[in-house]
């Protein structure tokens, strides 16, 4: 089961690198109609020149979570290590009954696996939704800059054109602005706040904490919001896209912790809580209550006797 768990990591993984850095899936080209005004938008220059650069984005969507996650199993088992039912809890069984792995290091390693898993998907989510759609960016004739004499718009304002060698501009800068629905911006960090933000509220239980976990969580969502609303401000993603973003990130999240992680809690079973006393024990209790196929005809041979008497 952990081999096919890999496997499927694996190619979540290369899929998504197919996706963001090469030319295997095509972008549509989706046409425009001569000087609209939706995509007339001032050019805001290059992701990098952003309030919000990819660089500072991306670090923080994969280094926050893992150490917020990392801090917060290590206090909690620390607390549980000082408990009377440390020696209770559950434990992984790897190749019979030689090797056990730590508890810390089981839900550690399950909560950031399933994290990682998610952000993959929601970047793969994403990449699909943009190249199928090829929908433009409000800036996109600034950086197209098509040739409207050729095109013939001063005769027919109202042309529709769905040629690709309508543009004259950088080909890089065009390309990218036909890939702006769903927002990735938006979709990651909206999966990052909610994947965070559920399990700051599944696990931390100590008293105290009854606004500090809401401010802390609505903090969150908070930075994931301004990260679209700055998408907006910039002329580089329309509303829809921010929208269709924030939407892809919360349902990855909520799916990925409500049915995968099952809201952070460990897997608990009988024959892993009980001592091994009990569960033989157990075990005899069971057969004893097993009853034979000669103890059910005697007893249906007694209820005829007694029908017939």
């Amino acid at each position: 089961m952990l081999y096919f768990q890999m496997v499927i990591m694996a190619g979540t993984v290369m899929l998504a690198y197919y996706f963001e850095y090469t030319d295997t899936f095509s972008v549509h080209i989706q046409g425009f109609f001569c000087h609209d005004d939706t995509y007339t938008k001032p050019y805001p220059g290059p992701d990098e020149a952003s309030a919000i650069p990819p660089v500072l984005l991306y670090s923080l969507v994969a280094g926050v979570p893992p150490v917020m996650i990392i801090v917060g199993e290590v206090a909690v088992f620390l607390l549980q290590s000082a408990s009377k039912e440390f020696g209770n809890r559950e434990k992984a069984i790897i190749t019979g009954d030689c090797c056990y792995i730590n508890p810390l290091v089981r839900r550690t390693v399950r909560f950031l696996g399933v994290y990682a898993f998610g952000l993959f998907a929601t970047d793969i989510f994403v990449n699909a939704g943009q190249v199928v759609t090829g929908n433009l960016a409000p800036h996109f004739l600034t950086v197209c800059k098509p040739n409207y004499t050729a095109l013939g718009c001063h005769h027919e304002p109202v042309q529709f054109i769905n040629s690709e060698e309508a543009c004259t501009g950088n080909i890089d800068a065009i390309t990218k602005a036909r890939k702006t629905f769903p927002s990735k911006e938006a979709a990651l960090s909206v999966y990052a706040a909610v994947y965070l933000a559920m399990y700051i509220t599944c696990t931390v239980k100590t008293t105290g904490t009854r606004l500090a976990k809401p401010l802390l969580c609505l903090g969150l969502m908070c930075l994931a919001f301004l990260t679209g609303i700055n998408r907006v401000a910039e002329y580089r993603n329309h509303w829809s896209d921010v929208v269709a973003g924030f939407i892809i990130g919360t349902a990855v999240g909520v799916f990925l912790v409500a049915c995968v992680v099952h809201n952070f809690k460990g897997r608990h079973t009988v024959n892993e809580n009980l001592p091994t006393g009990s569960m033989t024990d157990m075990s005899l209790i069971t057969q004893s209550r097993m009853e034979s196929p000669l103890g059910k005809l005697s007893a249906i041979q007694n209820h005829v006797f007694a029908e017939v008497t």
